[in-house]
């Protein structure tokens, strides 16, 4: 039987390339095949299938910015590797990736799923850029597009703001295999009674209001313990961040760290007291959904996906965004009161369980790849 070949374009970092490996890994290879057409980094691995095959990639000057020549030139290549590999259909990732591949399916005429992973409008700090990203959004949808949205407030956005039909916004939840238990020996010392985050300094994760969050809860709770995993790639914010630490005086109190393996990352986690975010958009955050598997409790800001993951007063909390002192005294709530946290943790692996493992959610997105090859 003749595998359905399926071209994966994307810029390939961060939660977007979490993704990617995700479903390249657990897709059923022997009906599948991939190809990734991104900007190539040597100094990653390579993508694997889920017989530990290596999947070709294609090299194109993909970037998170506007930049007309450049954008052309990705197109254009991109249109040459179309030709060449004749895929079946496109599955596009992010705003570039989905203008890219979008604009190069009207030259190769094939269907085009677009997983946003959060729409670029949400991220810009000014209207006029926000509405400029929102109107190509609007634009490019009516190019052979089908939303795959990662999150339900995600599809919802697309339907009420983008413009889609209810018909052609398609979900698909972000989604992890449940992570066993390893008790993995850490290369650093973690304080007694922490919290954590996955959040690299930058506009979407609005660390600045996790920073005043610590400072405010250091008056009830003058041990508290923050420690924020990813302060690496793309981290624009991060010698602000650094400042206020040395501001607010949370030397003690606050540790940043670069970047470590994924089962460290899960072990810190689950020893953790807590999972917390102030992202001010997301599309469906892995570090939540990973929190969820490993039975924590969260404190998350009232954005897309956040909301999708936690449930106020069910698996966590949800407060308004920049409403320090409100987010500060449910923390300190579940710092003190373990029969509470303990329900919660519950509760998130159960919501885990029910929408998040990839081991069910894989089928479905092989579903609609089968289906949209034979519209």
């Amino acid at each position: 039987m003749k595998k359905i070949k399926i071209a994966q374009i994307l810029d390939s970092v961060g939660g977007v390339e979490v993704y990617l490996r995700l479903i390249t890994e657990n897709m059923d290879s022997n009906s599948f095949e991939n190809i990734i057409i991104h900007k190539k980094n040597e100094n990653k691995k390579g993508y694997l299938d889920n017989s530990q095959g290596l999947i070709s990639e294609f090299d194109i000057d993909i970037q998170r910015e506007i930049h007309v020549i450049k954008d052309l030139k990705a197109i254009f290549k991109t249109v040459k590797i179309l030709k060449k590999e004749k895929p079946d259909l496109i599955h596009a990732h992010s705003a570039k990736g989905g203008i890219i591949a979008r604009a190069a399916s009207l030259f190769y005429n094939v269907k085009v799923l677009h997983t946003p992973h959060a729409y670029s409008y949400l991220s810009a700090n000014n209207k006029l850029k926000a509405r400029l990203f929102l109107s190509l959004e609007k634009l490019f949808k009516h190019f052979n597009s089908y939303l795959l949205a990662t999150s339900e407030s995600e599809r919802n956005r697309g339907i009420n703001e983008v413009g889609y039909k209810e018909e052609k916004a398609l979900l698909l939840n972000n989604s992890i295999l449940p992570i066993p238990k390893k008790n993995i020996d850490l290369s650093f010392n973690l304080k007694e009674n922490y919290i954590c985050t996955v959040a690299r300094p930058s506009f979407q994760k609005n660390l600045e209001m996790m920073i005043n969050v610590v400072k405010k809860l250091k008056e009830t709770q003058p041990d508290i313990n923050l420690i924020i995993l990813g302060v690496g790639e793309y981290s624009p914010n991060k010698e602000v961040i650094k400042g206020m630490i040395v501001d607010f005086k949370l030397e003690n109190n606050v540790q940043l760290i670069e970047w470590m393996e994924r089962d460290m990352v899960f072990e810190v986690i689950s020893k953790s007291k807590l999972y917390i975010s102030t992202s001010r958009y997301e599309g469906l955050p892995y570090s939540v959904i990973e929190s969820l598997a490993l039975s924590k409790a969260c404190v998350v800001t009232n954005c897309d996906g956040n909301r999708d993951l936690v449930k106020n007063n069910y698996n966590g909390f949800v407060v308004e965004h920049e409403d320090v002192e409100f987010m500060a005294k449910k923390i300190s709530y579940l710092l003190d009161n373990s029969k509470i946290r303990e329900k919660f943790e519950k509760k998130s692996l159960e919501l885990f369980e029910a929408n998040f493992n990839l081991n069910v959610n894989i089928k479905n997105l092989e579903k609609f790849y089968k289906t949209f090859c034979k519209k």
